[in-house]
């Protein structure tokens, strides 16, 4: 069983469709994502009491989602992460780095206009992917083949 990890862009069904293809074909993968609620990604060190100053509320609960970021990709075989065009995903650049320093392959996923501020992104992913279709195509190869 693979364990892929889907990091990036909250604002479209992009997961859902890798998800639904994936589980179309039966294959051998089961998927983790960041919280993907941003009011909830946004309110989770406000467990930790009442933080009026916005830097320290984002910076505590930037902390707390860190657990389940950290521990999801350093338990994946491999990453998909989402680059949209609509909002810069700083949280998905670094995901990608992080992946790349610990040597966990990732596949980036984004349109074709945003080659260039991805090129480093991109250097070190070991596919670019432009549809959650291709996606699953390399999802289905890599865990079909003997």
């Amino acid at each position: 069983m693979w364990q892929v990890y889907l990091s990036g862009e909250i604002h479209t069904d992009w997961r859902e469709q890798i998800v639904s293809g994936a589980q179309a074909q039966a294959l051998p993968i089961t998927f983790s994502s960041a919280v993907t609620d941003h009011q909830a990604s946004d309110a989770a060190g406000d467990v930790l009491g009442e933080e009026n100053h916005p830097f320290w509320r984002d910076h505590r609960s930037a902390k707390v989602n860190a657990i389940r970021t950290k521990t999801l990709i350093e338990g994946c075989d491999l990453a998909i992460i989402r680059f949209g065009d609509k909002y810069k995903q700083w949280n998905a650049a670094f995901d990608a780095g992080y992946c790349a320093a610990l040597g966990t392959p990732y596949i980036s996923l984004h349109d074709a206009d945003i080659i260039h501020p991805l090129k480093e992104v991109d250097g070190s992913a070991m596919a670019w992917a432009q549809t959650p279709d291709q996606v699953v195509a390399i999802l289905a190869y890599l865990t079909t083949q003997q």
